[in-house]
């Protein structure tokens, strides 16, 4: 599988980080975050683990600076196909009362969802599309959702807009892009997770596994990855065992 890689935009301590470990085990991996401290430790646990990992810094947002690091990509791993995409970035969240929202605050929550998100499929799909031939899972494009994907709370109008958005706009591809051997997927994470920044928040009374692990949702991410193409799945949601509906 050498000659495939993985790629996740948007690393950090929590998904970021588990699913590039989890997809590692079988491609080289590249990370694309803001800022370098969020993928220089996670590129060298790839390394250290024996994988093989590349770290760019870019802005999804910015649709002239995500194209320059897919030019990196192919000067870092040169004549390497895409295999899988996961668009993990966590932008546009906003949270205030309705009327204090500003019209930058709602266009800033929304570009930070669903327009980076458009860049990101601009310019994943036609690679995803080069691999399918010989890829050796169906080529996958996985899209991070939210609560707020499906019901919009409280002074969460315009984070919840982005979210619904970057939801319609990942079922449209999956119409589109499944019948031309490209797996779209969006998975709804339906609670906290279980990250080092979090553990002064307790859920669900504290119970063990009450908060979702990282591990799992990777985990979750590589199952989709692996699916055959006769029982592709468009949309899943994740929520802890004691979580309430």
């Amino acid at each position: 599988m050498s000659k495939f890689y993985a790629l996740i935009a948007g690393t950090g301590a929590g998904t970021g980080r588990a699913t590039a470990l989890r997809f590692a085990q079988a491609y080289p991996v590249v990370l694309f975050a803001r800022n370098p401290s969020s993928y220089e430790d996670i590129v060298k646990e790839i390394e250290h683990k024996g994988g093989q990992a590349v770290g760019i810094t870019t802005d999804v947002s910015d649709a002239q600076s995500l194209r320059q690091a897919f030019q990196t990509i192919d000067q870092k791993l040169p004549g390497s196909k895409l295999a899988a995409a996961l668009y993990n970035v966590n932008g546009g969240f906003a949270k205030k009362p309705f009327l204090e929202l500003t019209a930058q605050d709602f266009d800033g929550a929304f570009d930070g969802t669903v327009k980076a998100f458009f860049n990101f499929a601009q310019e994943t799909l036609p690679l995803l599309l080069t691999s399918v031939p010989d890829a050796p899972q169906p080529p996958t494009l996985l899209i991070t959702g939210a609560t707020a994907s499906l019901k919009g709370s409280a002074q969460f109008g315009a984070f919840a807009a982005g979210k619904f958005a970057l939801r319609g706009l990942g079922q449209s591809l999956a119409r589109e892009f499944a019948p031309q051997g490209v797996h779209v997927a969006h998975a709804i994470i339906d609670g906290l997770i279980d990250i080092p920044r979090l553990d002064h928040i307790t859920v669900n009374n504290g119970v063990e596994d009450g908060k979702i692990r990282p591990e799992a949702i990777a985990e979750t991410y590589w199952q989709l990855h692996v699916q055959h193409r006769s029982a592709f799945t468009q949309e899943l949601d994740i929520r802890p065992y004691a979580e309430k509906f």
